[in-house]
């Protein structure tokens, strides 16, 4: 007697996931989303930043964009031209953010970690007609570099600094007059315009710049907001960057969307700040990649803040420790604490940890499927459905996945397939309850021998010695396995590091033996991405020179 076809099928589910949801998506553009919220709680604070100590509520907020949009209006700005910014965290930012998406320009992210070649090739590639600038910031100086390159870009007509006389100027062409022409542009706008280039970090060659819709980095912010359930009463501090899809979306479009205030701690991330910020300000919720917590929790003083009005936050970049997380809920008394995952291609969020999870899944798992995303773990080489509890390319799909890569056709098939399912190059194990476990990028895997380690495994039990703060795992070429495992650490006490031997020992017997790290690299920090993730190809490329 054969089983009924559902009793096979539920012994093999295949891991795929959607997210059903009774919340509809939002239609509107970014600009009339904020005219709703500003109608809802106009006197209610929208902005405050701390290193300026300026502060605006929904009503003075939502007027200075829109004489930010009207002065772009006057500098002859277009509906689809590109308006670069390349500035450190500090309110102008959020300013250029929103005004440009009411007139329906698209800006283009620049990290403020680049240098002068990098900042030429996203204003020629992007085709950026005007460009908002910080005079400076530590050892960078934007002017001078501008004008190193000015010569190459002839579609830059335009530079604003932020800091001096010229952004006053520049907003002071935003004249009343021009109310009704900036009524008229926004009422032409559609919500799957494009409005946003961010560019990936790629790690060779040129980054890629993900064009993003209205729709995309909108929705994304409201629902990573409503699963951490953000109202009108929350106060977000934002360590980190605007320039990346955390702080843009994740952090200012969460906020607006749900009415919350946002709170700028520094310029950059700077962990006394941050603390300072979150106490002064009462924030509810704070961000961070786990290397700004372990940071946070590191610091001499770190009993002295008083933390206790968080409740929630979000973690996201690369996995926390166990042990890191269990002293972000206990001492920092964010019990709400979320993880999330994504790609700057997918706006960026696609799997989000609920508020209620346990420790176990919110440290092994990067949470389920996002409401109206659909996400699915395939065999790399045949693109066939894994079942749950097999590991796979994780892809995603959904209202999310970007319009493409500006002006590479060719990359953007390479990346988003006919079906429209975004490859995200991770490897991924979906569980029988939906939750997704990140095994690595396909491109760090290690192979010894023919064996498969996943260096994610190995960094968690390292963090469990009591010589490490934080670690990293590479693979690097051996001459009869291929590949070996190198472990790169940074200590607790500089004077005290753990020795290879002493790190070998205490994997033996709990570590399968091809597991067990036959390097180790001692460093002081781990070169990072300015989004706050650890670079591993410079891990791999500067050992054993």
């Amino acid at each position: 007697m054969t089983e009924p076809r559902h009793a096979q099928h539920s012994r093999t589910q295949p891991s795929y996931a959607h997210g059903t949801s009774g919340t509809v998506l939002l239609g509107d553009t970014i600009g009339a989303n904020l005219a709703r919220t500003v109608a809802a709680w106009p006197d209610r604070e929208a902005l405050v930043d701390l290193p300026s100590g300026r502060r605006w509520t929904y009503a003075g907020f939502a007027s200075d964009v829109d004489r930010l949009a009207r002065a772009l209006l006057a500098s002859g700005v277009e509906a689809g031209d590109r308006v670069g910014i390349w500035a450190v965290n500090c309110p102008e930012w959020v300013l250029v953010q929103y005004a440009t998406a009411r007139i329906g320009a698209i800006m283009v992210n620049i990290n403020p970690a680049y240098r002068t070649h990098e900042v030429e090739y996203v204003l020629r590639q992007a085709g950026i007609s005007l460009l908002f600038a910080s005079l400076r910031h530590k050892t960078s100086d934007y002017r001078a570099m501008v004008e190193e390159v000015r010569g190459k870009c002839p579609r830059l007509r335009e530079t604003v600094y932020i800091g001096d006389r010229g952004w006053e100027a520049f907003t002071g062409r935003g004249t009343p007059d021009l109310a009704e022409r900036l009524r008229i542009r926004a009422s032409e706008l559609s919500c799957d315009d494009p409005i946003n280039i961010q560019y990936t970090s790629g790690t060779t060659g040129f980054p890629k710049g993900a064009t993003l819709s209205h729709h995309n980095i909108l929705n994304n912010g409201y629902f990573v907001g409503e699963l951490i359930a953000y109202s009108e009463q929350d106060r977000v501090c934002v360590p980190v960057p605007f320039y990346h899809c955390f702080g843009m979306v994740m952090g200012n479009l969460a906020a607006t969307s749900h009415g919350a205030c946002l709170v700028i701690p520094a310029p950059s991330f700077d962990p006394a700040a941050t603390l300072r910020a979150v106490q002064d300000e009462r924030c509810t919720s704070l961000y961070g990649v786990p290397t700004m917590f372990i940071a946070e929790l590191n610091l001499p003083d770190f009993a002295g803040y008083d933390l206790t009005s968080l409740r929630t936050g979000i973690m996201a970049g690369s996995p926390c420790p166990v042990e890191v997380m269990k002293r972000v809920v206990a001492e920092m008394h964010m019990e709400e604490v979320s993880i999330c995952y994504g790609m700057t291609e997918t706006s960026p969020v696609s799997l989000q940890t609920r508020r209620d999870d346990d420790l176990e899944h919110r440290t092994t798992t990067v949470g389920r499927v996002l409401p109206h995303i659909e996400a699915k773990v395939v065999d790399p080489a045949t693109g066939v459905t894994q079942p749950r509890g097999e590991a796979g390319e994780l892809c995603t799909r959904g209202y999310s996945v970007m319009l493409g890569y500006w002006n590479e056709p060719e990359k953007t098939a390479e990346a988003v397939d006919a079906g429209r399912w975004m490859h995200t190059g991770d490897l991924a194990v979906m569980r029988e309850d939906g939750y997704v476990e990140i095994v690595g990028r396909i491109k760090d895997m290690i192979i010894r021998g023919g064996e498969n380690i996943y260096p994610r495994e190995i960094e968690e039990f390292l963090y469990g010695h009591p010589k490490i703060a934080d670690v990293q795992v590479v693979g690097v070429p051996h001459e009869r396995y291929g590949e070996e495992v190198l472990a790169c650490v940074i200590p607790r006490d500089p004077a005290d590091p753990p020795t290879l031997e002493e790190l070998r020992a205490f994997c033996a017997g709990r570590l399968a033996h091809y597991k067990i790290p036959s390097g180790l690299r001692v460093l002081d920090s781990f070169p990072m991405t300015v989004s706050g993730k650890v670079r591993k190809v410079e891990l791999r490329e500067g050992y054993g020179l």
